[in-house]
């Protein structure tokens, strides 16, 4: 049965407290997963996310806190092994974005490679063996600005090719044992922070897309789930959204 085509799994959402990864782990447990709840300052949006999942299945949803940028997860994926000793299922949602424009400056630039592309990397190494074990799968949120730079968000852009080839060596190397995948979103929330538009710049962002609108979270947490239950898909790369990158 559909609904329960991940029953048994256990899934590694990173930064799924909120936003787009709340709304992965949540479809991931709606579709019958045991979900891991990553977070680093979102403690309060976790506890909820994990309360209200574990309300509609007992022991079904567990949190860890890790800073991304540390140098070494290896104690972080050791906590996520504790708890179903095992894992089935690696999402790399966890992402940094804000602009550098035409600037050097090296702590941006270490903590947005650290963050967007090389703790998914490490990660994907730490889970290898139990992901072997299971036939599992490593799903990287990549930006469709990996393909067509951002102005202004140079290094972001940068940091998202290397998780885009990243995601493509990998597929080459885990298999046949570890499926690799990626879902390269669009616009789907507004940024917030150091990265928040102004309504101009929203409009010019709408006019962009063929269809006219943003995407949802759930959007793409159809896409991680259909990467996560196809057996025979690896090395894809699949975009959401709404055709924007028809208009390079």
């Amino acid at each position: 049965m559909i609904e329960q085509a991940l029953a048994g799994k256990t899934a590694l959402i990173t930064g799924s407290a909120r936003r787009i990864g709340a709304a992965i782990a949540s479809a991931l447990h709606a579709k019958g997963a045991t979900v891991i709840i990553h977070y680093h300052r979102s403690k309060a949006e976790a506890d909820a996310l994990a309360q209200t999942l574990n309300a509609e299945r007992r022991d079904s949803a567990f949190l860890v806190r890790a800073d991304l940028i540390e140098a070494d997860l290896s104690p972080m994926m050791q906590q996520v092994l504790a708890h179903n000793k095992g894992l089935d299922i690696l999402v790399n949602n966890a992402s940094l974005f804000y602009p550098t424009y035409l600037q050097w400056d090296a702590v941006s630039a270490h903590t947005l490679m650290q963050v967007n592309a090389f703790a998914p990397y490490q990660l994907s190494l730490l889970a290898r063996s139990a992901l072997e074990k299971s036939q599992g799968v490593i799903i990287n949120l990549v930006d469709t600005h990996a393909d067509n730079p951002l102005r202004d968000y140079g290094l972001y852009s940068q940091s998202k090719a290397a998780l885009r080839q990243q995601t493509l060596s990998l597929a080459k190397e885990l298999a046949p044992h570890i499926r690799v995948n990626a879902v390269a979103p669009g616009a789907i929330l507004w940024p917030e922070a150091k990265a928040t538009l102004q309504e101009t710049q929203k409009k010019a962002v709408l006019e962009g897309i063929p269809l006219q609108r943003l995407g949802t979270p759930e959007d793409i947490a159809d896409a991680v789930l259909y990467l996560a239950t196809s057996s025979y898909v690896t090395g894809v790369i699949l975009p959401v959204d709404g055709g924007r990158m028809l208009k390079k």
